[in-house]
């Protein structure tokens, strides 16, 4: 049982200084008990580039004052260029970040308000430093919960997947080219200004970074923790959603760690007591129980709890957006899913087959099939989940069984073995496990990708041979669903995934002359096997909105030119912070376009506003950025502009172009 935990009176402070051995001033945001000084109280840390004052705020004010009234200082610091930190970003996970982060450890250790134990909690960036500073062991971190984040940077991150390029290295980078270029509060810092102008003078366009290593190099093998999970001293408790992009991480490091446990729920890319598509849970209540164990030395049972527990998501209706997914909860004592019994179904041109059978199957699609593949990672609650699969199933290969006789769990990571010839020497797949509903409705259950040129080594492509057969195997995302009796299990496969992917140089025509599934079939539950207390929080972050969020996707074909194109926009909306008066918005606009019959029609651009008014002060920043290849070269263009009181103070342009390397 938790030892109870009486609460405490608290004190925030909104700008607590820490000052690096460089002399570079980090900002922190904390909470911590009053009489901390009395009785000193172990830190968790949150450590993020995504801005204290006004970025994430929202979730700030749900979590860390409700861990302070129980005993804990909650520490929120800027990275190092980023809010109102002083200094520069150069990318994300350099030396440079994590060595900052230890250094923040051991001085928030040393301090007489704190008992020398620290714990890192984030997700996504917050998630991954966690996982890597754990890495380098410092003395005081005892603890880390990892939320929707990877042990490998090259296979699980918003760069690559399977060795293709995401057309989210463009989006993502696209952001923080304007997430990172904004000014500090210039309520906090005098020479706000001055630390503005740098900013933009010297923000990398991250996707120039990124594009520039194609392959499993070593600048992917740094900060992936895979590479050696026995640095990893603290006790992880690791998080994910099936509805996120990083499904993967969580039975990883559970089957890795010794002592780590892991949840995964329905879930995008949202801490789970606030997170949808619901069942939430307590959250707050199970990090409790983490931390007390590991950071305060109490018997909280949590060495008990099963390793993994995961929500198995029962057949619904496909939708591009879920406000709760029907399911129950599952346990498994030991380990994640790797002890899951196999059943292997075989790809025939009579279906999905327990027996092997004549293939001969064709793959040509064309360049826009993946229109219902929803957005890489699912974050920003509009409609970016994966729709009805009809009509890209249309496009592509399908096999299926027949009706099921029996509900069927499908718990792990399914593995698609094929044997295929190309008639080009680059090209990508596509396959997709999906569950076809009785009135032919198909929700797409979990699904993976591969560069054909990857398919034995991501860190030394080889390409294809044309005309001669070769063999690859497709790495689906780890998934917990259940496919009711009179559905039918479809695997589909395709030779393009736009907008999900950028496409391969030239089209191309695959054949297929053998292919098997191997799908982790878990007993069938009939009752549910964990429960969790329900979610709480602290009291929500007070605003006045000035104007409301909205978002929307619109797919549109050019009728003349064929061109088809997906057009984003997120308005964020703008609110002012009811505390100190800090007014911030920001809008958030996507274009990918493509011909169906030409790869290399393909583009992608992207304009971000972002907007901070203070005491007559008026900022914004205009990102824009934009992508398109031909058969040898990607080329890359950005403009960044920035506005005091609507005056132009800055601009700045960027453009690169940058050699196909087997993509």
């Amino acid at each position: 049982m938790t030892r109870p935990n009486a609460l405490r009176d608290i004190e925030e402070l909104p700008d607590y200084g820490i000052t690096l051995e460089d002399g570079c001033r980090l900002s922190a945001r904390i909470w911590r008990p009053k009489d901390a000084g009395d009785d000193p109280v172990p830190v968790i840390l949150e450590y993020l580039p995504y801005r204290k004052r006004d970025g994430t705020t929202a979730r700030d004010a749900l979590t860390h004052p409700w861990f302070a009234e129980r005993g804990y200082a909650c520490v929120r610091v800027d990275m190092r260029g980023n809010g109102d930190s002083e200094g520069l970003m150069a990318d994300e996970y350099t030396a440079q970040e994590l060595s900052d982060a230890v250094e923040v450890i051991t001085q928030l250790a040393a301090q007489p308000w704190c008992n020398g134990n620290v714990g890192m909690m984030g997700i996504s960036w917050g998630g991954f430093n966690g996982l890597q500073v754990a890495a380098l062991a410092p003395v005081p971190l005892k603890a880390v919960i990892t939320l929707c984040s990877t042990v490998d940077r090259f296979a699980d991150d918003i760069h690559y997947k399977g060795g293709c390029l995401l057309n989210e290295n463009l989006g993502w980078g696209a952001t923080m080219w304007s997430y990172s270029s904004r000014a500090p509060d210039p309520a906090l810092r005098e020479n706000w200004r001055e630390m503005w102008l740098e900013r933009l003078e010297n923000e990398p366009f991250l996707p120039s970074t990124w594009l520039r290593h194609q392959r499993r190099d070593a600048y992917w093998r740094h900060g992936s923790v895979i590479e050696n999970y026995a640095a990893i001293k603290a006790k992880v408790l690791a998080i994910g959603g099936w509805g996120d992009a990083y499904k993967n991480a969580v039975p990883q490091l559970v089957e890795a760690l010794p002592g780590a446990k892991g949840i995964v729920g329905p879930w995008v890319h949202k801490y789970p007591h606030f997170a949808v598509p619901e069942p939430r849970i307590g959250f707050l209540q199970e990090a409790l129980r983490w931390w007390d164990r590991w950071l305060k030395d109490a018997n909280t049972g949590v060495e008990e709890d099963p390793d993994y527990r995961a929500y198995l998501m029962h057949s619904t209706p496909p939708a591009r957006w879920y406000t709760e997914r029907p399911g129950q909860w599952i346990a498994e004592e030991y380990g994640a899913a790797s002890h899951i019994p196999h059943r292997k179904l075989y790809l025939t041109d009579r279906g999905l087959s327990d027996t092997s059978g004549w293939l001969s199957a064709s793959i040509a699609s064309p360049q826009d099939c993946g229109a219902e593949s929803g957005e890489y990672c699912a974050i920003w609650l509009g409609p970016e989940m994966a729709g009805d699969q009809r009509r890209d199933d249309a496009m592509s290969a399908c096999f299926e069984t027949a009706p099921l006789d029996v509900d069927t769990d499908i718990v792990g990571a399914p593995q698609v073995k094929l044997q295929l010839t190309s008639d080009a020497e680059q090209g990508q797949i596509a396959v997709r496990l999906c569950d076809v509903h009785p009135d032919g409705a198909t929700s797409r259950i979990t699904y993976g990708v591969l560069n054909l040129s990857h398919r034995k080594d991501p860190a030394a492509p080889v390409p294809l041979t044309p005309g001669e057969p070769t063999q690859v195997t497709v790495k689906l995302d780890h998934i917990a669903y259940r496919i009711r009796e009179g559905h039918r299990l479809r695997v589909a496969i395709s030779n393009s995934y736009w907008p999900l992917l950028w496409p391969a140089p030239t089209p191309s025509t695959l054949t297929l002359d053998r292919g098997e599934i191997i799908l982790p079939m878990r007993r069938t539950s009939r009752r549910e096997e964990h429960s969790f207390q329900p979610p709480t929080a602290a009291k929500p972050w007070q605003v006045e909105t000035l104007r409301e969020a909205k978002n929307s996707r619109t797919r549109e074909v050019d009728m003349t030119t064929g061109v088809v194109c997906l057009r984003i926009e997120d308005d964020f909306g703008k609110l002012r912070d009811a505390d100190h008066g800090l007014v911030s918005g920001s809008v958030a606009r996507e274009e990918w376009s493509i011909h169906p019959d030409d790869p290399l029609s393909a583009k992608g651009r992207c304009h971000w506003t972002d907007e901070l008014e203070r005491d007559g002060i008026r900022l914004r920043t205009e990102a824009h950025c934009a992508m398109w290849s031909d058969a040898t070269h990607f080329y890359l263009s950005a403009r960044m502009e920035a506005y005091e009181n609507d005056q132009l103070i800055f601009e700045r342009d960027h453009s690169d172009q940058i050699e196909r390397d087997h993509l």
